[in-house]
């Protein structure tokens, strides 16, 4: 077992959760993920490392609860314990020898992209940081990011934090100042990291996207998460998740992320329909 040992709500959406796990903390890097179940009935999830402390052995993830799985997850408080947290799983982001970086984070996808950034600026990088949310009521890790980044740019589509846009505006209004980057990491909705790859295209900058499909195993056993990259199919559990912008054909990878839509409405309504049921 493995006990919760702090769980915040970060916003109405968010949750951020410390759980005790001693070597996976002492091993997990930037970029590398767990597989966990609640129970023995429950299903395996994966969740992207958003910190880790070895010293107190404590890893930390951060997650939204819109599954039959996270909405459980949500419930959950300090002092229980989860049956399963396997990891590290994957590979960790390829950072060595940055100087000049953006990291890009839509949404959820800034809590997966705050160690990459913290990596980067620990190791004397030049980070910018260009966050995208639908309102300021969803900002997240405001201060967190302040502190391991050079520049923090956070847009908001509706403008409500007094700075209306894309990321990918940012991007690129920070490309024709000169920012000459020689890596953007961009995680979040594949629609986004799909456009962040096409205005880093012409410049020839190095573009890493964090890809998180289905997963059933976290191992490569199962196969459903696999991403067409270039001309072949690669498994983001074990040949990423991190993988070159560039080359990832983004509308497979949508193509795939609902097909399994009425299978997880379905959990979700099952889910909902219990609860009332024991009320």
């Amino acid at each position: 077992m493995y006990p919760i040992e702090r769980v915040e709500a970060l916003n109405a959406e968010v949750t951020r959760m410390v759980v005790r796990a001693p070597q996976i903390a002492r091993k997990i890097k930037p970029g590398q993920f767990v597989m966990l179940r609640i129970d023995e009935r429950g299903e395996r999830i994966p969740l992207t490392m958003n910190d880790c402390d070895p010293q107190a052995g404590t890893v930390t993830i951060v997650f939204q609860a819109v599954g039959a799985t996270t909405k459980r997850l949500a419930t959950m408080q300090a002092g229980e314990a989860l049956a399963d947290f396997v990891g590290p799983l994957g590979n960790p982001t390829e950072l060595e020898g940055a100087r000049r970086a953006c990291v890009i984070g839509g949404g959820l996808g800034t809590a997966i992209a705050y160690p990459q950034a913290k990596w980067l600026h620990e190791h004397g990088c030049e980070v910018d940081v260009i966050t995208g949310f639908r309102n300021k009521d969803l900002i997240l890790l405001e201060d967190e990011i302040n502190a391991c980044s050079t520049r923090q740019i956070i847009m908001t589509d509706d403008g409500s934090n007094g700075n209306k846009g894309l990321v990918t505006q940012a991007l690129q209004q920070r490309i024709d100042e000169g920012a000459d980057y020689d890596l953007v990491l961009a995680v979040g909705p594949v629609i986004m990291m799909k456009f962040v790859a096409a205005t880093t295209k012409p410049y020839g900058i190095k573009t890493l996207v964090s890809m998180n499909p289905l997963m059933i195993d976290g191992t490569g056993m199962c196969g459903g998460c696999r991403v067409k990259v270039g001309e072949e199919y690669l498994h983001a559990c074990v040949d990423g998740p991190d993988f070159d912008g560039h080359l990832v054909d983004y509308d497979d990878a949508m193509r795939r992320g609902v097909m399994y839509r009425e299978f997880e409405s379905q959990a979700r309504e099952d889910r909902d329909c219990g609860e009332r049921k024991g009320a």
